[in-house]
C-alpha cells in the first residue's frame, strides 16, 4: 500500500512540479546546467516530499491543487517541501523572473 501511495504522490505532485519548473526554465532559455540542477534537486527531494505528503495528506492535496491552478509557484512549493533546494532555485531565479 505504501508503494502505491508513493507512486500517486510522485505522479500527481513531484512529476508535475519538476515538469513545470523545467518547462519554464527551458522557455526562458536558462542554461542547461541550471535546469539540470533544479530538476535533480527536485528528484533528490522526492522521498522527503513523499514522507511529508504521507504524514500530511491535506498539505499534499492543497499543494498540488495550488500549483495546478497557479496560486503557488512551483519553485516556492519546492523550497517549502525541500529547503535544501533553495540554492538551486535561487540560481534559477533570474530566469524564472524573466517568464513573469
Amino acid at each position: 500500500m505504501g508503494d502505491f501511495i508513493a507512486a500517486l504522490i510522485s505522479f500527481f505532485l513531484i512529476g508535475p512540479l519538476q515538469n513545470e519548473i523545467a518547462d519554464v526554465l527551458t522557455a526562458t532559455r536558462a542554461p542547461q546546467e541550471i535546469v539540470a540542477q533544479v530538476t535533480e534537486c527536485a528528484a533528490a527531494a522526492g522521498p522527503a516530499i513523499i514522507d511529508r505528503a504521507v504524514d500530511d495528506p491535506w498539505w499534499a492535496a492543497s499543494s498540488a491543487l495550488s500549483v495546478w491552478v497557479g496560486l503557488v509557484e512551483p519553485t516556492a512549493l519546492l523550497v517549502e517541501a525541500a529547503p535544501g533546494c533553495d540554492a538551486a532555485v535561487k540560481a534559477a531565479q533570474p530566469f524564472l523572473i524573466a517568464e513573469e
